[in-house]
């Protein structure tokens, strides 16, 4: 009875647990049938976010990519290694191949065994749910989202194959940070595409999905990452997926990771530069989700050079001169191309707003205007040999010579004299000598004399765009008054260094959409804005070590001996900027230093503060790149320019004399001897030059000009002090040079070789003469068929040559001598000669 009764009992029990099992299976399958599943039709077609990618010049170097910051690139299956393929599946699905989507006991265990052990809903996945799990569903650890994985799993595998199911798991894995997909993670640790990985290098990858950050290469845990490669290996080998001998070799092989990246980013100035252009021009969506292919124009070598040598410098200028930053650009002025750009001497250092760009912000340049005031004066018909006079003057005309305001209306401050930067005045300077020693009242009146206006106008034309209105700014424009870019200012000085022909500063050489197709190719646009002579003017004087040695030293930081590199540097007068601009005829390179938010540098000018980080990079531009040399300029010629313009300072009227009798010129007189004097009667170039046409006569009336008393009284009271005796007209010679006359030059006769004789071309030919002078003889030119062979200097003034040596022998020649006297007289005469060939 009591059997009878358990048993009962127990089929009771069994009764109620069938029954709650069908009803929670109903219920189940009823909540499954209400689960909407998404549409597979167009799975194929679904986009995945790709990353627009930023590279350096030569489409290698991998400087940033663009997506919310997260990196992926798609590739399809068959350029991913086999060896990655088996070893995602041995390490995280090894049934792949043999289920259909999902491993029944595996999800149980996950959905219910799991969480009453207080786990969570976890494990159990397949890499089919996987897929579904990052591109169909959210992450949340639900029983509910769980079934749902499982239900799309299963849908998931009817509609695509294992090979794309598993192509797209391997595009769109986590593998640390914003690394996603196997292409992207194998060019950030190993520099290489997915496609070329070893098996060592595949086995790392495949372990880095379950834990990125925990088994990062660049974390705390690598020898956590080591086993579990390891693991990989293993159960590789278990599956029959490699080898012994693959496993063993994969073991030993030692691999080499890429340096972590901060911020995933090189170049980061240059490349936020970039990104900005990207999203101005093709929209923000586009390139954060487009895929595009940036080639840009930055050479990464010396983009890393460029780094290290600012964060250096930067460092050292920080004790020695309390500058904390500095920031450098390197622009190829034959294209336009940005090769380096360094906007602070590191991006990531929040202290000194390191991700602020320097080379972007508009800054005083002091000095480095300079060239382009001076370039405008070479337009106007002024040389570099013109003079004014570096005296302390008066500017304002509100206020006497002496700076004092001329009624009492007038603010003192508005008086402006100026002070050069060593506080010494050196009376009468050419303006090449003013613009390579960089000093400032010469360059104040050179702006007056060649216009504020057309300066600006010339600035503008050349690339700077940020000086754009006149009335802003007054005379102290020369000495750097208005603002301007690093990155604008470098552009302009390529404009010189390419003989006026102007190449805009680019970034980009080309960008490709995700298809491939070309949206965007670097074309150059070359303009003709300055005249090719002025700019080699420019060059050459910026060039000429001798000129700027009185300021610089003769070998300063300036100079590169055997190489053409012109340079100019500027320092503001509240020494809150520091500059350096300077070119090769193959790159031009600016360099800044100061501190972000405007507080002063220690007292020191741009020579000492700038320059040794210039030349430390202009050291590697020069190592680079091949020599080239400026194009001299061509000579000015003088005949009809006025004395004060060629050079002339002493006076405005000249004459010629025979430097030797000390008599006028006459067309006899040679250029040797040849010498412009003036009447020694000195004033101001304003005295001798009317400013609105310096070519033309001089001005009648030069005091209706408001700055000649202000320039002029200086100048009277300086030649007074130096004791200069004024002339007169009368002081011209009157009589004409009578040491050179055709009467006077020396006669001469060649009395061998013999033209009556034919000499063989191994004999040697002595060349003799007699002659007849008036005064002692200096030396003979000999030419053979007007080819210049040879002088004598000794009496008898023989020479003799081999005429197998002789280049242009041929077997009827002509022998040419020209005779000097010692006062350059001459005479020549010429006979002729045969060879036996």
């Amino acid at each position: 009875m009591k059997k009878r009764r358990k048993k009962s009992k127990f089929v009771d029990i069994v009764v109620v647990f069938i029954t709650l099992g069908f009803f929670v299976t109903g219920l189940s399958l009823f909540w499954i049938s209400t689960i909407k599943i998404p549409s597979f039709d167009s799975f194929d077609e679904r986009q995945v976010t790709q990353s627009t990618k930023i590279y350096d010049r030569t489409g290698e170097v991998l400087l940033f990519d663009i997506h919310n910051d997260i990196k992926r690139t798609v590739v399809p299956f068959e350029e991913i290694s086999r060896n990655l393929k088996n070893a995602t599946v041995a390490i995280e699905d090894s049934q792949f191949y043999e289920h259909h989507g999902v491993r029944p006991l595996a999800t149980f265990r996950a959905v219910f065994i799991q969480p009453l052990r207080g786990k969570g809903i976890q494990g159990g996945s397949t890499i089919t749910q996987q897929v579904v799990k990052n591109t169909l569903l959210t992450t949340d650890k639900k029983i509910s989202r769980k079934l749902k994985e499982w239900v799309l799993a299963l849908k998931l595998e009817t509609v695509l194959d294992k090979e794309r199911i598993l192509e797209i798991y391997l595009n769109e894995s986590p593998y640390g940070g914003n690394i996603y997909g196997v292409e992207e993670a194998s060019l950030a640790f190993f520099g290489k595409n997915s496609k070329d990985m070893t098996l060592a290098e595949s086995a790392y990858l495949a372990a880095l999905p379950k834990a990125p950050t925990f088994y990062s290469p660049y974390g705390n845990n690598r020898d956590k990452l080591e086993e579990r490669k390891n693991l990989v290996l293993d159960r590789m080998l278990e599956l029959g997926f490699i080898t012994q001998e693959e496993y063993d070799e994969a073991r030993a092989e030692e691999v080499a990771f890429g340096p972590a990246q901060e911020g995933g980013i090189k170049a980061p100035h240059f490349v936020m530069f970039v990104r900005s252009y990207l999203e101005e021009k093709y929209g923000k969506d586009l390139v954060e989700n487009g895929g595009l292919k940036v080639i840009t124009t930055i050479d990464y070598d010396l983009q890393k050079k460029a780094e290290e040598i600012i964060n250096k410098y930067a460092l050292e200028n920080v004790e020695k001169f309390n500058a904390k930053n500095a920031g450098l650009i390197a622009i190829d002025p034959k294209t336009g191309q940005i090769i380096s750009m360094v906007g602070s001497r590191n991006y990531f250092d929040d202290e000194i707003d390191g991700n602020f760009n320097i080379t972007l912000a508009h800054r005083q340049p002091g000095s480095a205007f300079k060239p382009f005031v001076y370039a405008t004066a070479f337009k106007k018909g002024y040389t570099p040999d013109t003079v004014v006079f570096d005296l302390q003057t008066e500017f304002q005309s509100t206020c006497d010579p002496d700076g004092n305001p001329r009624s009492s209306e007038v603010n003192p401050d508005d008086c402006y004299m100026p002070q050069n930067y060593d506080e010494i005045f050196r009376g009468p300077i050419s303006l090449r000598n003013a613009l390579a020693q960089s000093i400032n009242i010469p360059a104040i009146k050179t702006l007056y004399l060649a216009g504020l206006k057309d300066s600006l106008q010339t600035s503008k034309e050349m690339g700077i765009a940020s000086l754009a209105d006149v009335n802003q700014y007054g005379l102290t424009l020369v000495l750097g008054g208005g603002e301007v870019s690093l990155l604008d200012i470098t552009g302009a000085y390529s404009v010189f260094a390419n003989e006026g022909v102007k190449n805009s500063p680019q970034p980009i050489l080309s960008i490709e959409d995700n298809q491939g197709n070309i949206l965007e190719k670097f074309t150059m646009s070359p303009e003709k804005v300055l005249d090719k002579n002025i700019a080699n003017q420019i060059s050459d004087v910026l060039s000429d070590n001798d000129a700027r040695a009185p300021a610089f030293g003769e070998y300063s930081y300036l100079y590169f001996p055997g190489r053409d590199v012109a340079v100019k540097t500027g320092t503001t007068n509240d020494y809150k900027d520091a500059w350096i601009i300077g070119y090769t005829p193959n790159l031009a390179v600016g360099t800044w230093a100061g501190n972000n938010e405007n507080i002063p540098m220690e007292k020191k000018v741009a020579g000492f503060i700038v320059a040794p980080m210039w030349n430390a990079f202009m050291q590697e531009v020069i190592a680079k790149y091949p020599e080239e040399k400026f194009e001299k300029p061509n000579e000015v010629s003088k005949d009809t320019l006025k004395p004060m313009i060629k050079g002339l300072w002493m006076g405005g009227e000249s004459y010629i004399v025979d430097k030797i009798s000390g008599k006028l010129a006459t067309e006899y007189t040679p250029e040797q001897t040849r010498e412009e004097r003036v009447v020694t009667d000195p004033h101001s170039i304003l005295y001798w030059v009317d400013k609105k046409d310096p070519l033309g006569p001089k001005p009648e009336h030069p005091e209706n000009d408001y700055q000649f008393e202000l320039w002029e009284a200086p100048v009277q009271k300086w030649v007074a002090n130096s004791g200069i005796q004024r002339q007169t007209i009368d002081s011209i010679p009157k009589i004409f040079d009578d040491v050179h006359k055709p009467e006077l030059s020396p006669k001469i006769s060649i009395q061998t070789p013999d033209n009556k004789i034919k000499y063989s071309l191994e004999s040697k030919v002595a060349i003799s003469i007699s002659y007849k002078s008036n005064y002692p003889i200096s030396y003979v030119d000999y030419f053979i068929n007007g080819v210049f062979i040879g002088s004598s200097k000794n009496n008898p003034f023989i020479f003799s040559f081999i005429p197998n040596e002789i280049t242009n022998i041929s077997q009827n020649n002509t022998i040419k001598a020209v005779i000097y006297d010692s006062v350059l007289n001459k005479g020549e005469t010429t006979t002729t000669f045969s060879v036996n060939f």
